[in-house]
């Protein structure tokens, strides 16, 4: 049974809702800046709160996904709320120069910087929220709202064989107009259900 919230409940919700979006704005104007001047038109940057599942890390993290018009895109996560992520704390985590040219001309680029491990070692991935066969829908473009496809999941962590050791992406996707892609991160603004 839910108890109706009191005036003071809700106020601090409405309060804490009004700080985590004051963070996304403000992350997502940092993140925007940081990225050189030369390739920031037409680039995406979105920035919402995940949670983690896993014990050795921050339980809230802040993931940023950059995408640009050709295509190319990357995510950063931060260790900390969005409320209390710092510009020094962005920058800290921050894609390379390289890696952002290599996004910006459509290109694959790692980020952040995998330990080389050795290709059989088996180190423990976190749980996706979708399974193969779930329909989804995954943004393909950089606009919030046309840029989006449906299709369905048909492989948990993919990997290409060109990429560097241990480089997965969480999802490859069969686009219903026969397209497959890959979702780089597993958050809502790469990959979304899709009601059936």
């Amino acid at each position: 049974m839910f108890l109706p919230q009191t005036d003071a409940t809700a106020a601090e919700m409405q309060e804490a809702e009004k700080a985590r979006r004051e963070g996304y704005s403000r992350v997502e104007q940092w993140a925007t800046e940081a990225i050189p001047s030369e390739i920031r038109q037409g680039v995406t940057v979105t920035v919402q709160e995940v949670q983690c599942g896993d014990p050795e890390c921050a339980p809230i993290d802040t993931a940023v996904a950059i995408m640009f018009p050709s295509g190319g895109r990357g995510m950063l996560g931060i260790p900390l709320e969005s409320k209390d992520v710092t510009k020094e704390a962005l920058l800290e985590v921050f894609p390379t120069e390289d890696v952002l040219n290599a996004w910006a001309r459509g290109e694959e680029a790692e980020w952040p910087p995998m330990d080389d491990y050795d290709d059989d070692q088996e180190f423990e991935r976190p749980r996706l929220r979708f399974e193969v066969g779930q329909r989804v829908s995954c943004r393909v473009g950089p606009d919030p709202v046309t840029g989006w496809a449906p299709g369905k999941v048909i492989m948990l962590w993919y990997r290409e064989p060109n990429w560097p050791a241990n480089s997965w992406a969480p999802y490859k996707i069969e686009l219903d107009d026969g397209r497959n892609i890959f979702a780089p991160g597993d958050v809502d603004q790469i990959i979304r259900a899709v009601d059936n």
